[in-house]
């Protein structure tokens, strides 16, 4: 037996659950306890008042008249009436549950019973009929059921309630830190340090230390590549200098040639340290307005003579990123259209939740089972991108997805259905 259909229902955040928790057994046991307090304590004590009642209501009316001695001693008080004092029906407060069970049992114990008015906690008033004659008998509320019933159901909501607000503030002190964690994970996974120190007890303390280890030794690896590339940029310029001064002296027919070589090296080595030193993270997160900044984009593209338009531009508002590191991601992937296909549109959605940028191309685009491949680094798609209309080294695409990344996003690859080539999708939550 499962219960998947019960999750549509269940409050997904933390302290809703928490909540659940919380207030479910509280309800559960104040129900319990009151349906068996009502029916074992109340009714059962009820019905013998009430009993009681109606037999020295019985031996009262045995004597014709009524011995007024006798009524006094009983705590009653017995009055002839006529037809036109007798109420039309009973009287009952709708809350008054108690006096279900004491009409039920003077009427099963007095034959002549005809009518029971309950108005209020203090009097009772029965009209019985007893040899053609109508009689009002006057009696205490105390005589029939027990008094101040309802104190206790106010009594149990009213400590329920303060008692579930006390404890569900504690509950809420002790999840304060998660979510402090969860904030600062999530930040820290959008490339962004936020400050955080590990509190609450002792088992999110030792995870709150150990994600600032973890973000730690993650800053130390990311310093120490940088440092070592910087290294490797360094030594690799060198003897490309030399061998460009070595080139000049040779005559022309042999110099381009070798000339090209040695640009396409150092174009190569220039992206794979763009890439390895995380340059696509570089920059201070701000609120940007997503629309504006594609439109910037693609005519700063149109100016530099690619075959680009802007095709849809929907929604307003600003979103959370790294503008540079954007253009640069948006960039590569109209570059990336131009250097396939013939034409590139470009459309950006800003929707509540999300944010959305699609770059689309009419070039030969990439089969499905090759698209994650086509994500790693220094990934050169033969059969399915067009290598002599350009020259990549392959890290258009795995900057754009790692850019994506950086920002708590995703990009996709799919086909174009309105131009048939390539289409690429960066996805970012707001």
């Amino acid at each position: 037996m499962t219960f998947d259909w019960l999750k549509r229902y269940m409050p997904r955040g933390l302290y809703g659950r928490a909540a659940l928790i919380l207030v479910l057994p509280v309800i559960t046991l104040q129900l319990v306890v009151s349906i068996v307090f009502i029916q074992r304590h109340f009714e059962d004590v009820t019905r013998q008042l009430s009993a009681e009642t109606a037999r020295a209501v019985s031996t009262i009316l045995q004597d014709v008249p009524p011995d007024p001695g006798l009524a006094g001693s009983l705590l009653l008080t017995v009055v002839p009436v006529t037809e036109a004092d007798l109420p039309a029906r009973d009287q009952r407060r709708w809350f008054d549950l108690t006096g279900i069970t004491v009409a039920r049992t003077l009427r099963a114990a007095l034959p002549g019973l005809e009518r029971v008015m309950l108005p209020d906690d203090r009097d009772a008033l029965l009209f019985l009929r007893q040899d053609e004659t109508l009689y009002r008998i006057e009696l205490s509320r105390r005589r029939l059921s027990p008094t101040n019933a309802h104190q206790l159901f106010v009594n149990m909501l009213v400590f329920g309630g303060l008692m579930t607000v006390i404890a569900f503030l504690y509950l809420r002190n002790q999840l304060r830190p998660i979510t402090r964690l969860a904030r600062a994970a999530e930040a820290f996974g959008r490339g962004r340090i936020v400050p955080y120190t590990p509190g609450g007890a002792v088992e999110v303390r030792a995870a709150g230390n150990a994600f600032i280890d973890m973000r730690a030794r993650i800053e130390r690896q990311i310093e120490q590549r940088t440092l070592m590339l910087s290294g490797v940029s360094h030594d690799l310029r060198t003897p490309l200098t030399r061998l460009r001064l070595g080139l000049s002296l040779l005559d022309d027919a042999d110099r381009e040639p070798l000339e090209r070589d040695v640009e396409d090296m150092q174009r190569l080595i220039d992206a794979f340290l763009d890439f390895a030193r995380g340059d696509v993270q570089a920059g201070e997160a701000e609120a940007v307005d997503p629309v504006a900044l594609v439109e910037g984009i693609v005519a700063d593209a149109q100016r530099a003579g690619q075959a680009v338009t802007l095709a849809e531009a929907e929604g307003v508002g600003t979103v959370t990123l790294r503008p540079a590191a954007m253009r640069r991601a948006v960039e590569n992937l109209i570059g990336n259209a131009v250097r396939y296909g013939e034409t590139c549109t470009v459309s950006v959605r800003v929707t509540p939740k999300s944010l959305r940028i699609r770059v689309e191309d009419d070039g030969p685009g990439i089969p499905a089972e090759r698209r994650d491949e086509a994500l790693r680094p220094f990934t050169r798609l033969d059969p399915s991108r067009n290598q002599d209309r350009g020259t990549g080294v392959g890290l258009g695409l795995a900057i754009a997805a790692d850019i994506a990344r950086a920002h708590g996003g995703m990009l996709r690859l799919g086909r174009s259905d309105a131009m048939g080539g390539l289409r690429a999708d960066i996805v970012i939550a707001r």
